[in-house]
């Protein structure tokens, strides 16, 4: 019960951060043949009943193939996309209409003691999608393969207003009626673009995007992706991240990737501050800066703890507002985890450097040794020759990292005369460069 507790009040402020805001979601067809796709629905139906105002496109790759075997046709391709004749196209819109009719048939459930339970929700799909043909490729005609012109903004924020989730499949339709086979990623992506969306979800069968050794990238800069698409070649981790780079670049403030295998993927992603998938992002989730008058009350909720614990001596709000300026913080996501304050001292060229802090959840990252960096680069940016710490627990760290052991003489007169006897604090000096 507490850890329900606890994770309920760590989520709060992004259940108020995420009310009213627009999300476009991808489902791939993978996912809905998947068995997480009912605890996918419920999570959906979750977010909708939060104020999110939901988008969901869905594809349907494997159910496609899965008819064209069916009839004995071979599937053809081209630079990774389906070449669309006309018995693949009746194929196509045999399998985009049964799912349609399964995703709102799941989503028009409302069985006792479930999660869908009361949930009342109206699924509006349409002719929301204008297509046009690709064409000729290579002398490769894509026949009835298309890619989207235009998405009806209006009309799918009309039916957001009335607090309807929008369907949309990967089918569009000509001005003169014709029907186009399209990728659920570029429908997805100018969805995301033309609502001006607040993020874009992608699932795919990864938890996100990962490195060469397996391990998670949980966040990324959309000028990084190129390197990482090198590496990756035309797999399907590469389409969704080139999708949510295109998608950040056109001014979707955040893309997420995240997995349809795993329970809970899209919740952790959207109500923890570590998330479990991969972010691209142009904000920078994590900033090392300079503290100002309002991070007085975050700084107090981080240093509080280890003020109890005698690790850091007690300062008072009153203390902390009038020297705030000394201060560098690590603040991620509107949470700081991180800080250290330089204070010059009087009528000498030293300086002291005090109050490193950081989160127990957030040690082991090196922000210690970043905070460090910056307070030794703001010491010599004032001219400062020494830096002393006064430490009780922490010596060896910073042994480790060019602090000498020193002593109360060699302090300053102005800080020796503040020097607290009591708490036996051990004094090492580095010298600045």
């Amino acid at each position: 019960m507490r850890d329900y507790v606890n994770w309920l009040r760590h989520a709060s402020p992004y259940i108020n951060a995420h009310r009213e805001r627009t999300f476009v979601v991808m489902l791939p067809g993978e996912g809905i043949e998947h068995p997480n796709f009912g605890n996918i629905v419920h999570d959906l139906v979750l977010l909708h009943s939060l104020g999110v105002r939901l988008v969901l496109v869905h594809g349907s790759r494997p159910q496609i193939e899965a008819r064209l075997a069916a009839r004995g046709l071979t599937p053809r391709y081209h630079r990774g996309l389906r070449i669309t004749d006309a018995p693949t196209l009746e194929c196509v819109i045999d399998a985009v209409g049964s799912l349609r009719l399964a995703i709102e048939a799941r989503l028009s459930m409302d069985m006792a003691a479930s999660p869908m339970q009361g949930a009342r929700l109206r699924l509006v799909g349409g002719n929301f999608v204008t297509a046009r043909p690709i064409g000729v490729v290579d002398g490769v005609d894509y026949l009835h393969t298309g890619e989207v012109r235009r998405i009806d903004r209006k009309g799918i924020g009309r039916q957001l207003d009335e607090r309807a989730i929008v369907l949309l499949s990967p089918l569009g339709y000509s001005p003169t009626g014709e029907i186009f086979n399209l990728a659920c990623e570029d429908v997805a992506t100018r969805a995301a673009i033309d609502l001006k969306a607040d993020k874009l979800l992608l699932f795919g069968a990864e938890p996100g995007l990962l490195d060469e050794h397996g391990a998670l990238i949980r966040e990324l800069r959309p000028q990084q992706v190129p390197a990482h698409l090198a590496r990756l070649g035309g797999d399907y981790q590469g389409e969704l991240l080139d999708a949510a780079a295109q998608a950040c670049r056109a001014g979707v403030p955040r893309s997420h990737m995240v997995s349809y295998a795993e329970d809970g993927a899209l919740l952790t992603e959207l109500f923890t501050r570590e998330g479990g998938g991969t972010l691209v992002t142009q904000e920078q989730f994590e900033k090392l800066r300079e503290a100002t008058i309002e991070d007085v009350g975050g700084l107090l909720e981080l240093i509080s703890p280890l003020e109890e614990q005698g690790i850091l001596v007690r300062r008072s709000r009153e203390v902390l507002e009038r020297e705030i300026g000394q201060f560098s913080i690590v603040e991620r996501d509107g949470l700081i985890i991180a800080c250290a304050a330089l204070y010059p001292i009087a009528d000498s060229e030293a300086g002291e450097l005090a109050c490193l802090a950081v989160s127990p959840d957030y040690r082991h990252g090196g922000r210690g040794d970043e905070l460090l960096e910056r307070i030794e680069a703001r010491a010599r940016a004032l001219g400062l020759k020494t830096l002393f710490v006064l430490t009780t627990r922490t010596a060896h760290w910073f042994r480790e990292r060019g602090f000498q052991p020193s002593g109360v003489e060699r302090l300053p007169a102005a800080r020796a005369s503040l020097y607290n006897y009591q708490r036996q604090s051990k004094v090492f000096e580095k010298a600045l460069g």
